[in-house]
């Protein structure tokens, strides 16, 4: 068969109980379309990728990986014992950082979308609060249940993610948790109150996390551009590395700090 034209981008799914039809109840693999049709509308292949930390061979296969949103992080996973209101996945990170490993090493292009933005952070030796509320004093990240919230965010200049997002100023919302400590990730973006909003990683050609949902925005540019990564390397086009600061400025806060109020550069 003649290798696929489009870049293929794997995007990590959900295991949940679901209904449909006569059934109740029922475990299935699932993601919300949204992802899809942002991958394809940005001219990609989306494969999901159901819960599996056997090994990260199908990596082999893709051109880019998109770590989806939902459920949280389990804190074992960055030394913490759970907070009552964490909701965890065990199978989903076992499976994601088995992805995400790989990934890494293969130097393929990486995309984090909310919950994938934390693991990514999980990854790279950081932390996260269990409960955002508890820290910023507000609701404002997740308003409701099933209720995005808006706000305003800001970018470190030259930094992949102000380049990928130039012109954004104000994203989307669904999140009860955050980055605490970025671990060896640079963190590139910031909500108005202090909370991370982008991390990425200058070592690496593409990758990228943040904590909004782009595939719910008219114009998902983060997926485009991981989509456009992964083309570049199907391509044998030009290198997508170029040079970036070792150090970004801290901000976020009144004070010109985030919420860990750290400087951090990558390892």
């Amino acid at each position: 068969m003649p290798a696929p034209t489009r870049p293929l981008i794997g995007i990590s799914a959900y295991v949940e109980p679901v209904d449909w039809a006569a059934w109740r109840g029922v475990r299935a693999v699932l993601v919300p379309e949204a992802y899809v049709r942002a991958v394809t509308a940005a001219g990609g292949r989306a494969l999901v990728l159901p819960p599996d930390d056997v090994d990260g061979d199908v990596l082999a296969v893709l051109d880019g990986l998109l770590l989806a949103g939902g459920a949280d992080v389990g804190p074992g996973r960055y030394g913490q014992p759970p907070d009552p209101r964490t909701e965890d996945r065990p199978d989903r990170d076992a499976g994601e950082l088995t992805l995400l490993a790989a990934a890494l090493a293969a130097e393929l292009p990486v995309l984090g979308v909310c919950r994938g933005m934390q693991l990514l952070a999980v990854a790279y030796g950081g932390t996260l609060h269990q409960h955002l509320p508890d820290v910023v004093g507000h609701e404002a990240h997740r308003p409701a249940p099933g209720v995005y919230g808006s706000h305003a965010v800001r970018f470190a200049p030259g930094s992949l993610a102000a380049t990928v997002l130039a012109g954004v100023d104000r994203v989307n919302s669904y999140h009860h948790q955050a980055i605490a400590e970025p671990g060896r990730l640079a963190v590139t973006g910031w909500a108005e109150d202090g909370v991370v909003e982008a991390v990425e990683d200058p070592a690496l050609p593409f990758v990228l996390g943040v904590q909004w949902h782009p595939e719910n925005e008219p114009d998902p540019r983060p997926i485009t551009a991981l989509v456009r990564a992964a083309g570049q390397r199907v391509d044998g086009g030009c290198d997508a590395r170029r040079p970036r600061p070792s150090v970004w400025p801290v901000g976020g806060s009144a004070h010109g700090q985030g919420l860990s109020g750290d400087r951090r550069s990558p390892a």
